[in-house]
């Protein structure tokens, strides 16, 4: 087969994720970026691409530069190269993949590069011993080329104000809505998705690049503990995403006629074949319901169309982990049987979910497993927001043989009937999903999506004692109650 010279092609990948004895010896986010790009050209073993990148694409942070792939470009030798800046989402490492082959595929670009870092762990411990904690600064009105996809809220106000302001409000919600479609009883549903994250740790515990591969049985990550308290039942803080960490990616993506050129050993070649992105509503409370996900289902479909493949042909996975939940939509959606493994990495609560970039360390990963298995396929899966925000990929060291293509299907998504939203409802309700969040001393708040009489969502809380027992105690969803002006839920 006759191989399009521009096909793009995955060459060069890094990754560090190991904790440091002293914190002292952490770095900045954007010298461990400059760091990653450099060990990913040695990946590659062409050095020389340093200076011929034509697009630096930084995943967002919890850092302030305006522009770090200007850093970047000019630290590596390429200050010509044009930077990209992303929003918040973890679908971004995918969605950047999914831009960048078909840039290449199209001519647009030669070399690029994707990269990201966190220090947040190193620098929480620096401040809290009295330590500088010193950033590389820009000049003022500093800003890069491209700021990549959009910022859009994932919560409305209205959603704020009954409680539910960050993923671990809404991840155990979905959870309990997933539980009540597949009819399981409280305590058969923790079994069953503690044994199914004990999978994601068992991964963990191999992978020398994940920040907690302390290996946990299902019945450790299931019972709460002083060290693994409760945070949003039903999950405990190990099956919570962790972001305290310092890790750092980047991936070099060229033409294959830019690899060839630079010499890069066909052995290091990974081609991306095709990707795919797409969006549920934006909203939680416009959700057709809480336990699917059709821009996932669409995304999938169009993938497994464009490659002729769907996920049984993919020997490796590595589906989107940060909460529980979001693996058993994703797996739905795709028709995956969380019987099979779902990770290369470990996930995101024991390999380490650094904000947007942990879906980096998934293409990484997978990149590495895909060259020690030749010829076989990967699918890659991203998440954003509340399961909002997704993109897919496959990956294999064998060329599709036909041109990359990168497609968005939110015509299809769009066509999905939504929920309508009543802020104002008072009175009778049913509990559609719920969660009991817990602070360090137990039960500290319930929050629950509601329906009215009439079909449409709204929501409600309670911090009322009784309320978060009973809750705790016997399935909650399906319950009749009433609804105050305050968003109190009366059971």
């Amino acid at each position: 087969m006759t191989l399009d010279p521009r096909t793009p092609v995955l060459v060069g990948v890094a990754q560090q994720g190991h904790r440091l004895a002293d914190p002292s010896l952490g770095v900045e986010p954007v010298e461990l970026m400059i760091r990653m790009v450099r060990a990913a050209a040695d990946d590659a073993g062409a050095p020389g691409l340093l200076s011929k990148i034509d697009a630096v694409a930084v995943v967002f942070g919890a850092w302030r530069y305006p522009d770090p792939g200007r850093i970047i470009a000019d630290a590596v030798g390429s200050p010509g190269a044009r930077t990209l800046l992303s929003y918040h989402g973890g679908n971004t490492p995918q969605s950047y993949v999914n831009a960048m082959a078909a840039r290449l595929q199209a001519g647009e670009l030669d070399v690029a590069v994707i990269t990201g870092a966190e220090s947040i762990w190193s620098r929480r411990r620096r401040r809290a011993q009295g330590l500088p904690d010193d950033a590389t600064e820009q000049p003022e009105g500093t800003a890069p080329d491209e700021r990549f996809q959009g910022d859009v809220p994932m919560s409305s106000d209205f959603e704020k104000r009954r409680g539910l302001e960050a993923p671990i409000n809404y991840y155990p919600i979905f959870e309990s809505a997933l539980r009540a479609a597949r009819g399981e009883s409280l305590d058969d549903h923790r079994t069953r998705i503690a044994a199914l994250w004990a999978g994601f740790n068992s991964v963990a515990a191999t992978n020398p690049e994940a920040w907690s591969p302390t290996p946990m049985t299902a019945a450790q990550i299931r019972e709460a503990t002083d060290d693994n308290r409760m945070i949003g039942f039903p999950y405990t803080k190990a099956m919570n995403s962790n972001w305290d960490l310092d890790q750092g990616t980047a991936m070099i993506l060229c033409t294959a006629a830019a690899a060839e050129a630079a010499g890069i050993a066909r052995d290091r070649w990974v081609f991306p074949w095709a990707g795919t992105d797409g969006h549920d509503t934006y909203l939680v409370s416009e959700r057709r319901d809480l336990h699917s996900s059709p821009a996932i289902g669409a995304c999938g479909a169009r993938l497994f169309e464009l490659c002729g493949r769907t996920a049984d042909d993919a020997a490796h996975l590595d589906l989107y982990s940060c909460f529980p939940s979001a693996v058993q939509i994703g797996a739905n959606e795709l028709g995956i049987g969380l019987d099979r493994q779902l990770t290369v990495t470990g996930g995101l609560p024991f390999a380490g979910g650094p904000l947007n970039n942990y879906v980096s360390h998934s293409i990484v990963t997978m990149a590495e497993v895909l060259r020690s298995d030749a010829g076989t396929l990967g699918l890659v899966t991203a998440n954003g927001g509340y399961v909002t925000k997704h993109a897919l990929g496959f990956y294999s060291t064998e060329p599709l043989g036909r041109p990359f293509v990168a497609d968005d299907v939110q015509t299809t998504i769009d066509a999905v009937p939504t929920t309508p939203v009543a802020e104002a409802h008072t009175g009778a309700v049913t509990i559609e999903g719920y969660t009991v969040m817990h602070d360090r001393t137990g039960p500290e708040k319930a929050l629950a999506a509601l329906r009215t009489p009439d079909g449409a969502r709204t929501w409600g809380w309670s911090t009322d004692a009784e309320t978060m027992t009973s809750l705790l105690a016997a399935e909650g969803v399906g319950r009749s109650g009433e609804l105050d002006a305050e968003g109190v839920l009366h059971l």
